[in-house]
């Protein structure tokens, strides 16, 4: 479906008959609403509705020309009116790398909408102001080489880079698949998903985690050293936290190892 939220077109898709607290699902850079299809029949859609939502600038919603209109703060918000448009006043919210950094803003702000929060090789952003502004400055260039050499240069690019190196041991299919959703995507928006709603644009939240008393799940692949560290560190200071590292999985665990992580995350659901 299709729903206008502060004036931009939303698409968000809805699955199962449950009437319990639902799931939404929220996808990374490049992502849309496809990459969670695999993953849709291993949920209890009897027990709880699935909502999936593209985030601005991916997939069927819009792609505003104005950067600022993708920041982390105008995301939250955008979130917090598709919830109350959709009549959720508690939600089990899932996010997977971009999509985890939203899900975090997003329980750091508004808490009480959050029965549970599964965040997959996710973070609060970073530390220094140091660290913020050279990723800005790497995002910004990113965005620059979107504008000047097209989708299909990009992919090719970000499908190569060290993040996703695990990604090339998938089925050929799979792979196949997955560029087929990125190139799916407007330049315009991944460009400016960039510029608005990288890591080194929005703002830390590493002082706040302590103060986030909401079950969280913690999810990274063990090939993926960084987000596992982060993970690790993220642990010590959420009060309600498990951290669970899947064997065999990079980046995306979700993609790289569906069966497991569905069933992690209906076990996390159902505790």
């Amino acid at each position: 479906m299709k729903k206008t939220i502060r004036g931009v077109s939303y698409h968000i898709e809805t699955y199962g008959i449950g009437e319990g607290i639902p799931l939404v699902l929220l996808h990374g850079f490049t992502g849309s609403t496809e990459n969670w299809y695999p993953l849709l029949e291993m949920f209890s859609l009897s027990h709880y509705k699935v909502i999936l939502i593209d985030l601005i600038g991916h997939g069927q919603t819009d792609s505003p020309s104005e950067f600022e209109r993708y920041s982390m703060d105008e995301s939250v918000k955008d979130l917090q009116a598709i919830f109350e448009e959709l009549h959720l006043n508690k939600v089990i919210l899932a996010g997977y790398s971009m999509g985890g950094r939203l899900a975090l803003s997003y329980a750091s702000q508004h808490p009480e909408r959050i029965d549970k929060l599964v965040l997959e090789s996710a973070s609060p952003g970073l530390k220094s102001e140091a660290e913020r502004m050279s990723r800005k400055e790497n995002d910004r260039k990113l965005s620059q080489f979107i504008k000047e050499h097209g989708m299909e240069s990009f992919i090719d690019f970000w499908e190569n880079i060290s993040l996703f190196a695990s990604q090339k041991t998938l089925p050929g299919d799979v792979q196949k698949k997955l560029r087929g959703h990125r190139l799916k995507n407007e330049e315009a928006g991944l460009a400016n998903s960039l510029l608005g709603m990288g890591t080194g644009s929005q703002k830390s939240l590493w002082d706040s985690l302590d103060s986030l008393k909401i079950p969280i799940l913690l999810v990274s692949g063990d090939m993926d050293e960084k987000f596992c560290g982060i993970a690790e560190e993220m642990k010590e200071l959420l009060p309600y936290s498990t951290f669970i590292k899947i064997i065999g999985a990079g980046h995306a665990v979700h993609v790289e190892q569906p069966q497991i992580f569905g069933r992690i995350v209906n076990e996390f659901i159902n505790t």
